[in-house]
């Protein structure tokens, strides 16, 4: 499984990692699920606009962001504002972390090649 988090739905460069996780990831049959802050409602209407063939999952709260230490405070300026820093995870079938990437910059685009490997040898 391939957990995605992402900073802001609508935005140009979550919308381009998100495609090309759809583009690559689709192929291989694993399961993606993306993480962001923004309501649920604005994340269905997100999914639909991509057809991401994945769901787009609310948190809101930002608990899984703490939980997973992806949180990104005063985000592009905003002071108070957090969000998710741009991450992903591939969570083996026994449920625990086996691969992370975390970027340093919003706009950063982790290794896909890396990624695909590290989900093929989770299983």
């Amino acid at each position: 499984m391939v957990l995605a988090f992402f900073p802001a739905a609508f935005s140009a460069a979550c919308a381009a990692e998100l495609r090309v996780l759809r583009d690559r990831l689709g192929r291989s049959g694993a399961q993606v699920l993306g993480i962001g802050v923004d309501a649920p409602f604005a994340m269905a209407a997100f999914a639909r606009e991509l057809d991401l063939g994945f769901p787009l999952l609310s948190d809101y709260s930002r608990r899984v962001l703490r939980a997973y230490d992806v949180a990104a405070s005063d985000f592009a300026g905003m002071a108070g504002y957090t969000t998710a820093r741009r991450a992903l995870f591939v969570v083996d079938g026994a449920g625990r972390v086996a691969w992370r990437w975390v970027a340093e910059r919003p706009d950063a685009e982790p290794d896909y090649g890396a990624l695909e490997e590290a989900l093929a040898a989770a299983g």
